[in-house]
């Protein structure tokens, strides 16, 4: 597990790099809006999982409409997701974690980390998935499966939840769902992180 020291060092690395980069030009290819402001910072700002974030430009200091702290793991997938972004767009085609040629040595941690909870969680009651994840990140809902959901993480980068229902023969099941254009953005880690950071707070509604 990575270290508070390692977060840090992370982000510093991405706030490094976004520095260096034409702010017109990221903000324009991952659907952020570069706000010009006289006698004061510019500011990018951008959605991410129905949150308003804001990020001074060119000091990189965030802030978000709730006035709550970001927690740091969130700035570095942020920045991360600004540094990644390129000109193409998604491609409407899903894959699952398995499907990421990078990502299969990390596949069964990822499992149990998100998608088996996930399973376990709304397995027995999915009807509640939609309400939560639409209370949550304003979601969707979607036609795969028995139930599912489309969360918009960023501009760039929907994630769908699927849940078929369990009978008498066989047991309920789930999937997460990403766009194929992920790959070209993020990381295996950075996928497993933002997946948690969609699970986790649906998993806490249900308890």
């Amino acid at each position: 597990m990575a270290r508070i020291d390692d977060y840090k060092m992370a982000l510093e690395i991405a706030t490094k790099e976004l520095s260096n980069r034409n702010p017109l030009h990221f903000c324009r290819i991952g659907g952020a809006q570069f706000i010009e402001k006289e006698g004061g910072s510019n500011i990018i700002s951008l959605k991410f999982l129905n949150r308003m974030i804001n990020i001074t430009w060119p000091d990189l200091l965030f802030s978000q409409d709730s006035n709550e702290e970001i927690p740091i793991k969130e700035k570095i997938l942020i920045l991360h997701y600004l540094n990644g972004s390129k000109r193409e767009e998604i491609t409407g085609e899903w894959i699952t974690y398995q499907d990421i040629p990078s990502a299969r040595f990390y596949l069964d941690a990822f499992n149990r980390r998100v998608k088996y909870p996930l399973i376990n969680a709304f397995g027995d009651q999915p009807d509640k998935l939609p309400l939560l994840a639409k209370e949550l990140f304003g979601a969707n809902t979607s036609s795969i499966g028995d139930i599912s959901v489309l969360i918009q993480a960023f501009p760039k980068i929907p994630v769908t939840l699927v849940i078929w229902k369990g009978d008498e023969e066989f047991s309920s099941d789930g999937a997460i769902l990403f766009d194929s254009s992920i790959q070209n953005i993020y990381s295996p880690e950075d996928i497993s992180e933002l997946t948690s950071m969609i699970v986790y707070p649906l998993l806490s509604k249900t308890r």
